[in-house]
């Protein structure tokens, strides 16, 4: 159940991954807050946001996750959360068929321009068609100057519905990989 792509080798995650995908999304905070984007995911870092701590948690072990490790060495460097559809906390409608659904993707901003993001994406269309199904979707911040929303594009995914969740300018992105 391994995928090696530039020496990124993607495997089921857990519970024990929780302290290090709170690191990742912790440190993504202070990456984007001193970049100027304190609209993203805000100003606190996730693990002292209420609930950060147990939305991780559930991650690991209600979803499917997925953890990259450069190299072998097993030390993560990025995480992917899978779902059947998108979370019922976002005014995201469900797609009408069978899909899969990225739920979180982060990587560590140490190892930024490796592919981390990339490969995990790959390996959720991989995932998805072996489980017969056709459809993969995202959602992300369409903020700012729309860097997220290009990145997923850049990664076969197409703009699918535009939403907001409150003040929060949202992109949903579709991927057909049947």
């Amino acid at each position: 159940m391994n995928d090696s792509t530039h020496d990124i080798r993607t495997r089921p995650g857990g519970l024990a991954d929780a302290p290090a995908v709170l690191d990742m999304l912790d440190a993504a905070v202070v990456w984007m807050n001193g970049r100027g984007n304190t609209e993203q995911w805000g100003t606190t870092p996730y693990s002292r946001k209420p609930g950060g701590v147990a939305r991780v948690e559930r991650y690991m072990t209600e979803n499917v996750p997925y953890i990259a490790e450069l190299g072998g060495n097993g030390t993560p460097v990025g995480a992917m959360v899978l779902d059947s559809g998108p979370s019922p906390q976002m005014p995201i409608a469900p797609a009408g068929e069978p899909e899969r659904y990225v739920r979180l993707l982060v990587s560590d901003r140490r190892y930024a321009g490796l592919g981390i993001g990339a490969a995990l994406l790959a390996h959720a269309v991989e995932e998805t068609r072996r489980a017969g199904v056709e459809l993969l979707r995202v959602d992300c911040w369409a903020g700012g100057g729309g860097e997220l929303v290009a990145f997923y594009e850049r990664n076969g995914f197409a703009p699918a519905d535009r939403f907001l969740a409150d003040s929060w300018p949202g992109q949903v992105l579709a991927r057909r990989v049947g």
